[in-house]
């Protein structure tokens, strides 16, 4: 994955927070964008983390922390699925990975919008976290996609050059080329 300098490196300290978030909102779909819908949904690990499910997992969080938490709205008046729990990472068949990448980014879009009428010191009440600032949602945020786009980066970079190295030993071996993003890594 490239490296995506924030689009602000001094300032006020709003500006720099929101600077970094859609920086690492960035990152985050730099980590799925240009893989096929296959690879996109490839599980490499036990959890539900694929690179698709990643972002919509960040979609729901988008939903959760400023429609929910900022704005109160119940869970049925958010724009998606807004619950914190393995759902968020489940993508549904017909979902492509263009889908998915929209609807985060729009999600992102009225997080924006939302956060637009709080100062970073408001607060709202989140039923396990307690109070919670514009500030800390920020911040929270800002480490959750810097995470899952590491995760999303590893996964990635599992699915490419393991692909890459088994086009080079198909060529002289198939049979000794293995498929980790096959199911049971068959050859």
């Amino acid at each position: 994955m490239m490296f995506i300098w924030p689009r602000l490196t001094t300032g006020p300290e709003r500006l720099m927070l929101e600077s970094l978030l859609d920086r690492n909102r960035q990152a985050l779909i730099d980590t799925a964008r240009g893989l096929s819908e296959t690879d996109a949904r490839r599980r490499l690990v036990v959890s539900l983390t694929t690179p698709i499910g990643l972002i919509k997992h960040a979609a729901t969080a988008e939903r959760i922390w400023f429609q929910r938490t900022l704005l109160g709205l119940d869970e049925s008046a958010c724009d998606g699925y807004a619950t914190g729990d393995d759902g968020s990472f489940v993508v549904a068949d017909g979902e492509a990975l263009a889908d998915v990448i929209a609807e985060f980014e729009r999600a992102s879009e009225r997080s924006r919008v939302i956060a637009a009428d709080f100062e970073l010191d408001d607060t709202r009440a989140h039923p396990r976290a307690g109070d919670v600032s514009l500030r800390f949602v920020y911040l929270l945020l800002i480490e959750d996609f810097a995470r899952h786009a590491g995760h999303g980066d590893i996964l990635r970079e599992q699915i490419t050059a393991a692909r890459q190295a088994c086009d080079r030993t198909a060529a002289v071996s198939p049979a000794t080329c293995r498929r980790p993003w096959r199911v049971g890594g068959s050859r």
